[in-house]
């Protein structure tokens, strides 16, 4: 496969085509990729708002009925439920793997059974995640290239 990058102006938007023969899982994987690295979330540090890139956040999490974006260096509380950021990211590789936690899959490092059916997510962070067993057919599943929604 030939990539090909051409420089454009300020003014022109921004575009990426994709010349294939067929759609193939290797093109859809492409597609998902870019896509999960668009978007912004909204979140509060430090008395601040913030506009966060969806690729830096690591996991949302919901604790006593806030929810909270974690990137590598920072906690950011937003006014989001989780139930809507998991309708909003469905597309952009995150999962659901617990009832309080939604994990962005292009963070994990490494995962590895657990104890009774669950699995840890090991994250570039050097965070550790349970994968909760409700949640655990539809996480291989999304690791194998299936849908994540």
């Amino acid at each position: 496969m030939d990539v090909e990058i051409v420089k454009i102006n300020e003014d022109q938007e921004e575009k990426l085509t994709i010349h294939c023969h067929e759609i193939t899982d290797e093109v859809r994987e492409i597609v998902t990729f870019v896509k999960s690295r668009q978007g912004h979330l909204s979140g509060t540090f430090a008395d601040a708002q913030y506009e966060i890139p969806v690729s830096d956040v690591y996991y949302l999490d919901s604790v006593d009925g806030k929810t909270f974006l974690y990137t590598k260096e920072n906690v950011y509380e937003t006014g989001y439920r989780l139930y809507e950021l998991e309708e909003l990211l469905k597309h952009k590789r995150f999962l659901r793997i617990s009832k309080s936690t939604i994990v962005n899959l292009m963070k994990i490092d490494s995962i590895r059974p657990a104890l009774n059916g669950r699995f840890s997510a090991f994250l570039r962070s050097g965070e550790e995640l349970i994968i909760s067993r409700k949640y655990v057919k539809d996480f291989k599943e999304a690791l194998k290239g299936g849908q994540t929604s």
